[in-house]
């Protein structure tokens, strides 16, 4: 194991990740303060992470799936005595409020989904058995798994990536994003108190180094979540090695409002189904679809939500929405709202973020009255700001909602459950949720149609997306 020593308060664990060599400052995206210096890692150190996780990989994999299992249970222990530390630095580093569905829910998340993951059965599959013979579905390790994570849900996606990894027999080396690259560095030393020695590393570096994960001939599967661009980029820079890829990219997911739903009934699920994480969520609800009769009294009681959640520094105990993680995405989430703006729709709460202060504050933001070919509706905003789009008949809100090259996740609003499914089985995405949005479960395999990648993640089906599929026969 990489240390005995127990890394359960704060500065435990910023001393675990000190920079050694070259550094850079992480700043916090509430105060504009230095969270802590960040290492600076370099291809050559990528280069030594994946030597040492290829060696190390027949012996985990020799290990069998119940000990594997049992290195996990123990990695989840160790997270839940970290905490409060690891929530602080999340809190600190990528601005998400400690309360809310936010940083300490995130690291609950993963200690969840560590447990989950291990928990799962994986029997082979008998094929055929018959007078003819016998032959079975067996799942084996890969060898080395590349991950490249985001900087939205930084610990929780780097758990969703390297759980199910360990568990089948693989090694691991992840690659943070830029912006978040302390709260993966943290997590790594807290699980790595519970694992074996190399079977999981954190490279903490730039673009030279992502690409070369993605490329590197001794990394047998990448695991990537983030843009549909920079999707695009692993699949062309695997191609030589011909590597297996799980991919979650872009997604603008939609919400179809049904006209027999009740606002004041759906109005707090549908605020958070956009408004989890500031709105910086890959399955958060992104465009609302809300039928005609209805369409005011949403936005009423959307807008009433709204305007009971406080916003601001994440360590006070008293918000649950946070900023924007860094200045481009202010940026982005600034422009399309101004386009909206420009075009004539309603700004119905928000769009005034204040500028004269520290922080990439922007408040949560309700637009109505929108054409769903406006830029805020058609890019996803991965921010604070909702399009609300009114419909007429239900083929027209689904030709909507099917109507962009992406599909992660949507939703459907209704009091009656059978129009709901009738409806939801029309949507091309991923996941379709019913009178709720985003709401992921380690037991339920989870992916994107279209543009928003392929793969699944989560469940059995997540574990066999990390093993080589091989056919017994006799």
């Amino acid at each position: 194991m990489h240390t005995t020593e127990s890394l359960t308060s704060y500065q435990d664990l910023l001393g675990a990740i000190a920079a050694a060599g070259e550094s850079r400052d992480i700043l916090d995206p509430a105060t504009g303060e230095v969270v802590a210096a960040a290492p600076i890692h370099t291809v050559d150190d990528l280069e030594k992470s994946v030597a040492a996780a290829r060696a190390a990989q027949p012996s985990w994999a020799a290990l069998g799936h119940a000990e594997r299992s049992a290195f996990l249970f123990k990695a989840a222990d160790a997270v839940e005595a970290a905490a409060e530390a690891l929530a602080e630095l999340l809190s600190r580093e990528q601005g998400k409020p400690l309360n809310g569905p936010n940083a300490r829910f995130e690291v609950g998340a993963c200690a969840a989904w560590l447990r989950a993951t291990a928990s799962f059965e994986l029997e082979p599959e008998v094929l055929v058995d018959d007078e003819g013979g016998r032959a079975e579905l067996h799942y084996r390790p890969l060898g080395v798994v590349g991950a490249i994570g985001p900087w939205n849900w930084p610990m929780m996606i780097s758990v969703w990536q390297l759980a199910p990894a360990l568990r089948m027999g693989n090694t691991v080396v992840m690659k943070p994003s830029e912006y978040t690259p302390l709260s993966v560095l943290a997590l790594a030393a807290v699980l790595n108190q519970a694992l074996p020695a190399d079977v999981l590393h954190v490279v903490s570096g730039g673009r030279d180094v992502g690409e070369a994960l993605a490329g590197h001939p001794d990394i047998d599967k990448v695991m990537f979540t983030g843009s549909t661009a920079t999707g695009k980029a692993i699949i062309r820079s695997s191609a030589d090695t011909v590597k297996r890829l799980t991919l979650e990219l872009g997604g603008n997911d939609a919400g179809i409002v049904l006209p027999d739903a009740d606002p004041a009934a759906i109005a707090e699920d549908l605020f958070w189904g956009a408004f989890i994480n500031t709105g910086q969520t890959c399955a958060a609800l992104k465009r609302l679809y809300v039928h005609e009769d209805i369409y005011d009294a949403v936005v009423d009681a959307l807008a009433k939500v709204a305007a009971a959640m406080p916003m601001g520094v994440g360590l006070d105990e008293n918000n649950v929405l946070g900023p924007l993680q860094n200045k481009a995405q202010f940026q982005i989430v600034t422009d399309l709202v101004q386009a909206a703006k420009d075009a004539g729709a309603r700004i119905v709460t928000g769009g005034n973020p204040q500028t004269d202060q520290p922080g990439y504050f922007y408040p949560a933001t309700l637009v109505a009255d929108i054409d769903n070919d406006n830029p805020l509706v058609v890019q996803e905003q991965f921010g604070p700001a909702l399009p609300i789009i009114k419909y007429s008949s239900v083929d027209e809100a689904v030709e909507m909602a099917n109507g962009l090259d992406v599909g992660l996740g949507a939703s459907v609003w209704s009091a009656d459950k059978d129009a709901a499914l009738a409806v939801a089985a029309r949507i091309e995405a991923g996941t379709v949720w019913i009178n709720k949005h985003g709401a992921v479960d380690p037991r339920m395999p989870f992916g994107g149609a279209k543009q928003s990648g392929y793969g699944l993640e989560f469940g059995v089906e997540g574990l066999k997306g990390l093993g080589a599929p091989q056919v017994l026969s006799y």
